[in-house]
C-alpha cells in the first residue's frame, strides 16, 4: 500500500516525501505508460489545487500526443511549438505560466484552467514528452513546485521508457 504524503508547509519536505513515493510506486517495474499512470494518480491525489495532472507523449517527431492523466478529456494532439506543452518540448525546459490566458497560444484544453506548469521528459538525450499540471488558481504554481516537480520526472527518466521510444 503506497502511503500519500500529506500537504507540508515545506516544500522541500513536501517533494521530498512525493519522489520517495514515486521510487516506491515505481519500484522494479520498468513499463513506461504504468509508471506514468502511478506517477498521475500519486500527483492527481497528492498535490493541492490542480485539475489536470498528466503526460503528453512525442510519438512524432512534431507531435505529442495525450497519454496517461488524471482529469477531464483533454486535447488529444499538440504541436510542437505551440501552447505550453509544445513550448516546454520547443524550448527543452520547463515553463511555469502563472496565468495562462496571458501566455501567447495557450490552448484552452479546460477552461477553468487558470496556471500551467509544463516539465519536458527526456530519453537517450532528446524531448520525448512532458509532465503537463494545470490549476484552476492563477500563480499557484512557483519556483520550488519547479524544482519539485523536476524531481518526479526525473525519477520517471530513469525508468523503463525505452520500453516506449
Amino acid at each position: 500500500m503506497v502511503h500519500v504524503p500529506m500537504l507540508s508547509a515545506d516544500p522541500e519536505a513536501f517533494y521530498s516525501e512525493l519522489r520517495a513515493q514515486l521510487e516506491a510506486l515505481v519500484g522494479d517495474e520498468r513499463d513506461a505508460i504504468a509508471n506514468l499512470a502511478n506517477a498521475a494518480a500519486l500527483i492527481w491525489h497528492t498535490a493541492p489545487e490542480l485539475n489536470w495532472a498528466g503526460f503528453y507523449l512525442r510519438r512524432r517527431e512534431n507531435e505529442l500526443v495525450l497519454g496517461p492523466f488524471q482529469g477531464k478529456p483533454a486535447c488529444v494532439r499538440i504541436s510542437v511549438g505551440k501552447g505550453v506543452c509544445g513550448t516546454a518540448v520547443a524550448r527543452g525546459a520547463s515553463v511555469l505560466v502563472e496565468d495562462v490566458h496571458a501566455f501567447p497560444g495557450h490552448i484552452a484544453c479546460d477552461g477553468a484552467s487558470r496556471s500551467e506548469l509544463v516539465v519536458p521528459i527526456r530519453h537517450a538525450g532528446r524531448v520525448i514528452g512532458v509532465l503537463d499540471l494545470d490549476s484552476p488558481r492563477i500563480g499557484r504554481f512557483t519556483e520550488a513546485d519547479r524544482m519539485g516537480f523536476e524531481g518526479l520526472v526525473r525519477i520517471l527518466e530513469q525508468t523503463g521508457l525505452d520500453s516506449v521510444w
